[in-house]
C-alpha cells in the first residue's frame, strides 16, 4: 500500500445545494479525515471549508477530484512535505 501523507484540501463552496452532495463525500472518505472547519462568508455568498487529511496521494487525490466535479464547488489540495525516513524513527 502507498504512503500515507498529510494534505489540506482547500474547498470554495458557491452553491448551497451542493452541500449535501459534499457531506456525502466527506463521510465517505471518513476514515482519513483528521478534522475540518467550515467558514462561511456571505458577504461574498461562499462558504469556505478546510479539510486535513492523512492518507495514501491516490485516496486524497480522489476525494478533491470528486469534490471538486461537485456543481458550484471548487477544491485544491495542498501537501506537507515528505517525511524522511529518519524523521520517522525520532
Amino acid at each position: 500500500m502507498e504512503e500515507s501523507r498529510v494534505a489540506v484540501i482547500a474547498i470554495l463552496v458557491r452553491k448551497p445545494d451542493s452541500v449535501e452532495r459534499l457531506n456525502g463525500l466527506l463521510h465517505e472518505f471518513g476514515q482519513y479525515i483528521i478534522g475540518r472547519m467550515g467558514v462561511p462568508y456571505p458577504k461574498r455568498g461562499v462558504n469556505i471549508i478546510s479539510v486535513a487529511v492523512d492518507a495514501p496521494q491516490e485516496v486524497t487525490s480522489a476525494l478533491s477530484g470528486k469534490i471538486g466535479r461537485l456543481e458550484g464547488v471548487s477544491a485544491k489540495t495542498v501537501y506537507a512535505p515528505a517525511e524522511k525516513s529518519a524523521d520517522r524513527e525520532n
